[in-house]
């Protein structure tokens, strides 16, 4: 009885570790400001081919993070990791915008209820990034606000 008492004790420390943890985390990111919640989904395919069988966007792919703005780079966090560094780093010369939309079919339920999809390409690479449209209006700011003579592409 004693030891089941104590196991039980560990277990609810442990998970009341790492919720702290977590939150510690995801302070330190927002601590310089800059911060905005945003989805990822790295390396997407042609747009036809990120479809469900009835034809609909897919909700596969999405991960949700954290984005913050430093200097000439977004860096985004994955918010569900222990990882102090960011998962992936976007910078604003090779940033290329070639679409925007709403979520559409499965992507619904996969994203933020005010999600705007972004579709991008970065140094050849294509991804979608959702956000509100107040961190869109933010990042496409930043994206125009390229110091004179870096080439810009927002559609």
């Amino acid at each position: 009885m004693v030891l089941a008492l104590c196991v039980s004790a560990a277990v609810v420390v442990l998970v009341l570790l790492g919720l702290f943890v977590f939150g510690l985390r995801r302070r330190l990111i927002q601590r310089s400001g800059g911060t905005f919640d945003c989805s990822l989904r790295w390396d997407v395919p042609a747009e036809a081919a990120v479809t469900t069988p009835d034809g609909e966007p897919s909700g596969k792919g999405w991960i949700y993070g954290v984005a913050r703005y430093n200097g000439d780079r977004v860096e985004w966090f994955r918010v569900f990791s222990y990882a102090p560094r960011p998962r992936r780093i976007l910078e604003r010369a090779s940033i290329e915008v070639l679409e925007r939309r709403s979520p559409e079919g499965e992507e619904e339920l996969a994203l933020l209820s005010d999600s705007i999809v972004l579709a991008c390409r970065h140094r050849g690479t294509r991804l979608e990034l959702a956000m509100s449209e107040d961190a869109l209006t933010g990042f496409l700011a930043w994206l125009e606000a390229a110091p004179p003579g870096q080439r810009v592409n927002v559609a």
